[in-house]
């Protein structure tokens, strides 16, 4: 699997554009930015999430993970966050995992405790079909 860290939230197209170019696996994990003296996000569902969602998505081939953190400060809940205002993602939980396509997000969408191992192999299973 490779990621691909998305840090400036204005080349979210262009970056998952080049992604689909090379994958037909591609998704997208929006997670609470790390703190940088500790290296650990301040959401604790993020914490739990990040290693099981790259666990399950390890296995599909080809597979393109795209990483978009999100300040504590530019909250999900903050009207003014980005990727809350877009029509197509309209984030409103994190962590979100989605499977992109070339016409934006497919459902389902995993949210918060759905990104738990319960439910994600479901999950990846589906758009595995896909």
């Amino acid at each position: 699997m490779k990621c691909i860290r998305i840090t400036e939230p204005e080349k979210f197209d262009e970056i998952a554009s080049a992604a689909l170019r090379v994958s037909n696996s591609v998704f997208v994990l929006f997670f609470g930015r790390e703190d940088p003296s500790s290296g650990i996000s301040w959401c604790p569902d993020c914490v739990i999430a990040d290693p099981i969602v790259r666990s399950a998505l390890a296995d599909i081939e080809n597979a393109v993970l795209l990483e978009v953190p999100v300040d504590r400060a530019s909250s999900v809940a903050s009207p003014a966050n980005i990727f809350r205002q877009r029509k197509d993602i309209k984030l409103d939980r994190i962590p979100t995992l989605m499977r992109w396509s070339s016409n934006g997000p497919l459902e389902p969408r995993l949210v918060e405790n759905e990104c738990q191992k319960h439910t994600i192999g479901t999950f990846v299973a589906k758009t595995d079909q896909l």
